[in-house]
């Protein structure tokens, strides 16, 4: 199984960035997709999840701001982030879950937002 993230970087407060996340070895219709991100000396934190049937959740702070979406026929999860601030600074990290005892990570990418 592999989870590759991409699009991560360097934006201005008040830009835009959209991860993807490319899943393989697993039958990803059948997977809840989600963003977690971590800064250091903090707990990984859920930012948005997606389940197989397109319900969406999102952590309080990105509500309005951040859309998850999936693409099925490409295997693929994105996170469109609009309107970033410095605090949205972390490693985005992509999940895959069957539920609480089946799921994999990605290798994460670092997003950095500057003042």
């Amino acid at each position: 199984v592999q989870l590759v993230e991409s699009g991560g970087g360097l934006v201005q407060a008040g830009g835009s960035l959209r991860l993807s996340c490319v899943a393989s070895g697993i039958i990803f219709s059948r997977y809840a997709m989600g963003w977690y991100r971590q800064t250091p000396g903090k707990q990984r934190e859920l930012v948005a999840r997606i389940t197989s049937g397109s319900g969406t959740n999102y952590e309080d702070s990105v509500k309005g701001r951040f859309t998850i979406s999936r693409d099925n026929a490409k295997n693929t999860v994105y996170l469109q982030m609009n309107s970033l601030k410095p605090e949205d600074t972390a490693v985005y990290y992509c999940n895959a879950d069957l539920g609480p005892k089946v799921g994999y990570w990605g290798q994460g990418t670092q997003v950095t937002v500057s003042s």
